[in-house]
């Protein structure tokens, strides 16, 4: 069997994710970095649902043998932390039952999900599953920035042959695929990678590529198409006493389409925020690696040429934020997820660098059901921090529902800007206040962009296998399924070349 040669893109930053914003003024990251998103999220590890698993089409068996293949070598049972146990029994108290114990299965109810962290604190990552690798097959080139990927034209379908990328002393190399039948370049740079780069390599929208000179490879309108992100609204709960740090371990999963999570503990005020995903901050002790610019009357991402996103822009934008309440801080976070989000937005590249983010839409709340899941989540949340279960366990004095909803417009950090009644009306409330919990996918859709195989359409040697092909975001937290799905398409994969008994471990 020929070798697999892995390209990962590696920014020259100091930091393992990338910050951008989408034009809806919501800050999200990239992880750029081998592991991808594994590597800076909340760990948080839970499985699609049966329903999810036929819906999509795969095939059952091999999805319960890929799961635990990844869960073996990287998942643990978490050590459940004080603020985790209160939200688990105040979820019970409000009535998100039953209550379905330790399980990385997707179950009505309240749970506890697996993490990918030791107790320790030490994290695993998608990398480590690389270990099961043959080391004979594959070689990983950890500092490559792939460029584009490279096709020939000639015949009546193009066929991808190779793929164009920049080592760490910024040198260009191309690397080509094997003449030999089955060889095949993977695409998995994720929901905003994968379609920026089959965009920069000539195939999308015709008209798109050709405003940037893009040569076209194959048109295809839907690239960048179907973008969608699951919007995260948080209520801050702060408390006198010390709450130690937990990342999410409990989840509410109800049938009224959101999901309840909650994180507690980060540190003793401003000066120690860091990029944690329970928040909707960024680092700014580390904003030499952002390259962002903020246009403050729309709160749009700016087309503003990268060397004019300057670090005075940055602390100009901080300054803004000085009246972050310091209580925000000492306690914990309760937020809400919306499962199955129906807005809509779309991906468009801005130049031709591929270390540029493209410009990214999500459409926040613009689909009226969205918005009444919000609504219904916030009052979950409401009755969660009144109930008995959680003011016992935390020591919680109770707060005025306005002023918990007043805090969390103060602290909550995005460029949209506020209204003057985000407090008296829940739906004001979820537009201003909404911010990212990182799941977003779309935009190489099944069906539109990709075959069920995961073939690109239209040409030839040349698949998409990650979260881009997702038209719902699978379970509480995707993480588990887009591991599993990796698994899943290379067992496949193999199983139909050497033949459907072949034993792969």
């Amino acid at each position: 069997m020929q070798n697999f040669h892995i390209s990962l893109a590696d920014t020259s930053s100091t930091s393992a994710s990338q910050c951008f914003i989408s034009t809806d003024g919501v800050f999200n990251s990239r992880a750029r970095i081998l592991g991808g998103g594994t590597c800076i999220n909340a760990g948080f590890y839970t499985r699609a649902s049966s329903s999810y698993v036929k819906r999509v089409g795969w095939d059952p068996k091999l999805v319960n043998e890929s799961y635990p293949w990844v869960e073996k070598q990287i998942v643990q049972k978490p050590n459940l932390a004080p603020w985790q146990k209160a939200v688990r029994d105040a979820l019970l108290d409000v009535g998100v039952s039953p209550f379905n114990g330790f399980t990385f299965d997707h179950k009505y109810g309240t749970k506890v999900g697996g993490t990918i962290f030791e107790e320790s604190g030490r994290r695993h990552t998608a990398a480590e599953l690389l270990a099961s690798a043959n080391p004979q097959n594959i070689d990983v080139l950890i500092h490559a920035t792939v460029q584009k990927l490279t096709f020939d034209t000639r015949g009546k379908r193009p066929k991808a042959v190779g793929v164009i990328f920049k080592d760490e002393n910024g040198k260009q190399h191309e690397a080509f695929i094997s003449k030999r039948s089955g060889s095949e370049i993977f695409v998995t740079s994720g929901a905003i990678g994968s379609p920026q780069l089959l965009l920069l390599s000539g195939i999308g929208p015709k008209e798109d590529l050709k405003k940037l000179e893009i040569p076209l490879v194959h048109h295809n309108k839907f690239v960048g198409e179907g973008m969608q992100d699951n919007p995260m609204n948080t209520i801050f709960v702060p408390v006198k006493n010390h709450v130690k740090q937990s990342l999410i371990q409990t989840v509410g999963i109800t049938k009224k389409g959101v999901y309840i999570e909650a994180s507690s503990g980060f540190g003793q005020g401003r000066d120690s925020i860091q990029c944690h995903h329970a928040l909707g901050y960024l680092c700014f002790g580390l904003s030499k690696t952002y390259n962002f610019w903020m246009n403050e009357q729309i709160g749009q991402l700016s087309t503003i040429p990268p060397k004019q996103r300057t670090k005075e822009a940055i602390e100009a934008y901080k300054d803004t934020k000085k009246d972050l309440p310091f209580e925000a801080f000492k306690g914990g976070f309760i937020l809400e997820k919306i499962a199955v989000p129906k807005s809509k937005g779309q991906l468009k590249l801005i130049d031709t660098n591929v270390e540029n983010n493209p410009a990214v839409t999500f459409n926040y709340f613009s689909h009226p059901r969205d918005l009444e899941s919000c609504v219904e989540g916030i009052r979950i949340i409401e009755s969660l921090v009144k109930s008995s279960d959680f003011i016992s366990n935390t020591g919680f004095d109770v707060e005025s529902t306005e002023k918990l909803l007043n805090m969390s417009v103060k602290a909550n950090i995005n460029l949209i800007p506020k209204q003057t009644n985000d407090t008296n009306s829940l739906e004001q409330f979820c537009k201003d206040t909404v911010i990212t919990i990182w799941h977003y996918h779309g935009g190489c859709h099944v069906g539109r962009v990709v075959d069920p195989n995961y073939r690109v359409l239209g040409v030839d040697r040349l698949r998409v296998v990650d979260g881009s092909t997702f038209t719902i975001s699978p379970g509480t937290n995707p993480q588990a399924t887009v591991m599993m799905l990796g698994r899943y398409v290379g067992v496949k994969i193999l199983r139909e070349r050497l033949g459907k008994e072949a034993n792969v471990v």
